[in-house]
């Protein structure tokens, strides 16, 4: 038996290209921020930390979400929709909701931010430098922006925010 997937028909269709490019901007400064906060405490940390960034976003996660998403292969507010479509075939969207992908999402999210905390922690701990405040201020505020701000922009046009259960909005 067949679900039916309820569509926000408000949403966008496809979200401006701007977007997608300012939010990859934001993402890489994110995941650049997060390796050198990691390359203060020990710099192989930073080049596991860089690797496991750029293959979960750029890869383990747009197969694992965005192959079931309606904008597979269409411009999302970041544009992994077209970027999933030039590496995965695509999905079912009735599996987007119970994809075990969308918990792990806010894990590797969150790590984003968490992991390079607790290391600059540290690392201001063993000395403190207006470079590491720098970094650790930056941090938070690209951190708290995508997780709130950023969020709430984006999922009350998304088409996909009354089956998505990470949506801000409802």
């Amino acid at each position: 038996m067949k679900t039916e997937i309820k569509i926000y028909e408000q949403g966008l269709e496809e979200y401006p290209k701007t977007s997608a490019v300012i939010g990859n901007l934001f993402m890489i400064l994110w995941i650049a921020l997060g390796a050198v906060a990691c390359w203060l405490i020990y710099p192989l940390i930073a080049w596991i930390y860089l690797a496991f960034a750029v293959i979960m976003v750029f890869v383990v996660l747009r197969k694992l979400v965005c192959t079931n998403c309606y904008y597979y292969n269409k411009w999302c507010n970041i544009g992994w929709g077209k970027l999933c479509a030039l590496f995965f075939k695509k999905g079912d969207i009735e599996k987007f909701s119970i994809s075990p992908s969308i918990k792990i999402a806010p894990l590797v999210y969150g790590s984003f931010t968490l992991i390079p905390l607790i290391l600059l922690g540290i690392s201001m701990f063993k000395g403190f430098s207006l470079f590491k405040l720098s970094i650790l201020i930056l941090l938070i505020l690209i951190g708290y922006y995508s997780g709130t701000i950023s969020r709430k922009k984006t999922c009350a046009k998304c088409k996909m925010r009354l089956i998505c259960p990470g949506s801000a909005v409802k």
